[in-house]
C-alpha cells in the first residue's frame, strides 16, 4: 500500500513539474513583397533545431488589413505565446495584425517598415533618401478585376533587392518574386501594436529597398528592446545573414519566456 500511494506521489510531482515547464512561443514569419515564404528557409532550421515551432504565414499582399486578417486568422489557431516576425512590407502586416490578440508577446521587424497609425509604405520610404526602389520597377500589370500589380524587373533583381546574395540564389528569387498591389503601398494603417508589444529590429546599412534611416527613426521610435545593423546587407537580411535574424528572433522569444 505504502508502494502504490508513494508512486502516486511521484506520479503527481512529476506531471506538476511537467506542467510548469513555460511554452516556448510559436514564430510566425510573415514574408514582404518581392518575396514569398521561402524567403525565411536559412532562418527556419536555426529556429526548429532550438526546439521552436514554425509557421510561414502566407501574405496574400493585397492591402494592408486585408493581409493582416489573413495572419491574425493564423495568430488565433495558435494556443499559446507567438512572437510575430514582419519582413519589409510584412511588418506593416504584423504591426496591424498582432493588435487585439494577447498571445502575441513580440514583433520583429526584419528591414521591415513600422508603420504609425495614418502612416503608409511608400511614404515612410519617401521620408528619407535613399530608395531606389522606384525605377527598377517593371511597368506595372494591370489587373482585370481592378488595380496594378508591382513587380522588380529581374534584370535589377539582384542589385536591387538582393546585392549580398550570390547572383545565381537571386536569379532564382527574381523568377519566383511575387507582386505587391499597388494599392497596398499606398495604404495607410490602422492599427500601430508597436505601441504596445515589444519590439526588436534588424536591417542591413546597404538596404535599397528602405532606407535604412527610415528603419532607424521606427526603431527608435518604437523604443525598440534592441537594434541591430549588419553592415553590407541588402533588403533581404534574412536571406543573406540567417544566422543573425534568428539569434535576434530568439531573443525576443526568450523575453516572452
Amino acid at each position: 500500500m505504502r508502494t502504490l500511494i508513494m508512486g502516486a506521489l511521484l506520479a503527481g510531482l512529476a506531471a506538476g513539474n511537467a506542467q510548469a515547464q513555460p511554452v516556448k512561443p510559436t514564430i510566425v514569419l510573415v514574408h514582404g513583397a518581392f518575396a514569398d515564404g521561402s524567403s525565411w528557409n536559412g532562418v527556419i532550421p536555426f529556429l526548429e533545431q532550438d526546439g521552436y515551432r514554425v509557421v510561414a504565414a502566407p501574405n496574400p499582399l493585397r492591402g494592408v488589413r486585408a493581409d493582416a486578417d489573413v495572419v491574425a486568422d493564423l495568430v488565433r489557431s495558435i494556443a499559446g505565446p507567438v512572437i510575430l516576425v514582419g519582413h519589409s512590407y510584412g511588418g506593416s502586416v504584423i504591426s496591424e495584425a498582432a493588435t487585439g490578440h494577447a498571445n502575441v508577446k513580440g514583433l520583429v521587424y526584419v528591414a521591415a517598415f513600422a508603420p504609425d497609425v495614418g502612416e503608409t509604405a511608400i511614404g515612410l520610404t519617401g521620408k528619407f533618401p535613399g530608395s531606389t526602389l522606384g525605377p527598377a520597377l517593371a511597368p506595372p500589370v494591370s489587373l482585370g478585376s481592378g488595380g496594378k500589380d508591382l513587380y522588380i524587373l529581374q534584370a535589377r533583381f539582384h542589385d536591387q533587392f538582393a546585392a549580398d546574395v550570390p547572383p545565381a540564389e537571386a536569379r532564382l528569387m527574381a523568377a519566383g518574386q511575387r507582386p505587391i498591389a499597388e494599392a497596398a503601398l499606398s495604404e495607410a494603417a490602422t492599427q500601430a501594436a508597436w505601441k504596445t508589444v515589444p519590439s526588436w529590429f534588424i536591417y542591413g546599412d546597404a538596404d535599397r529597398n528602405i532606407p535604412p534611416a527610415a528603419m532607424a527613426f521606427m526603431a527608435q521610435r518604437a523604443a525598440a528592446r534592441q537594434s541591430v545593423v549588419i553592415r553590407g546587407a541588402s533588403h533581404v537580411v534574412m536571406v543573406s545573414h540567417a544566422p543573425e535574424v534568428a539569434r535576434l528572433i530568439e531573443k525576443a522569444a526568450a523575453a516572452a519566456d
